[in-house]
């Protein structure tokens, strides 16, 4: 797959990391996907880093995670074309594949990549396959606040304000952690982790925003 950018030295690798753990008598892609994940986690907080110098910790962990967010790395999978590779068993076969399962291949891919190529090489993947990710978080920090965007945008199509569920909380008071989903009506949307609850819900209604923002919008009067 010279699409990845990447020529494998150890094909089989690859092959490894197309294999899902529903795939009977095979060893599975799950070690390759937590080798991924942490490789992902520098290589994103590396860019981070060097493109917003100005920006504090809690802001450039706040950057990462809407990057290396389940539906970010979903989506890179599907512009890849990794879901026609993969080796899936089970119930998975003959529907699409859902967000989670894409965003693991997306990371066990680049786990493969690493160990084949290095670091190097696994940042490069990295930054080739998530720019777009890392473009649209640069841009939404110059635009309004996702919570006013989504509070103007309900208000406008619905006449009705978002509200925020506090669904988790996680870790001691130095390094707590907070999933909240935003809703409307009766109509939930994807959940989010922040730093601070206020962070959660920012990420939130940023999560919500992407939802509505592939749907067209309502004729007048609906």
């Amino acid at each position: 797959m010279e699409h990845l950018g990447h020529r494998f030295r150890d094909p089989a690798l690859l092959e490894l990391a197309f294999t899902h753990a529903s795939v009977q008598g095979s060893q599975s892609n799950e070690r390759l996907e937590f080798l991924g994940d942490a490789a992902l986690d520098l290589a994103i907080a590396e860019e981070l880093f060097h493109r917003h110098a100005e920006l504090p910790e809690g802001d450039l962990t706040e950057l990462k995670a809407a990057i290396v967010s389940r539906r970010s790395l979903a989506q890179a999978a599907r512009e890849l074309g990794l879901g026609e590779r993969a080796r899936i068993g089970g119930g998975l076969r003959g529907r699409e594949l859902p967000a989670s399962v894409l965003a693991n291949l997306y990371e066990a891919v680049l786990g493969a990549v690493y160990l084949d190529g290095g670091y190097d090489a696994a940042r490069r993947f990295a930054r080739r396959t998530l720019h777009g990710a890392l473009e649209g978080v640069h841009e939404r920090r110059r635009g309004a606040n996702p919570k006013q965007e989504l509070q103007e945008l309900s208000q406008a199509r619905w006449n009705r304000l978002p509200t925020y569920e506090l669904l988790e909380q996680r870790g001691e008071a130095h390094a707590r952690a907070f999933l909240v989903r935003a809703w409307l009506g009766e109509r939930a949307f994807p959940s989010a982790w922040g730093r601070t609850r206020k962070e959660a819900e920012r990420w939130a209604a940023h999560e919500a925003l992407l939802v509505l923002a592939a749907e067209p919008a309502p004729a007048d009067g609906a």
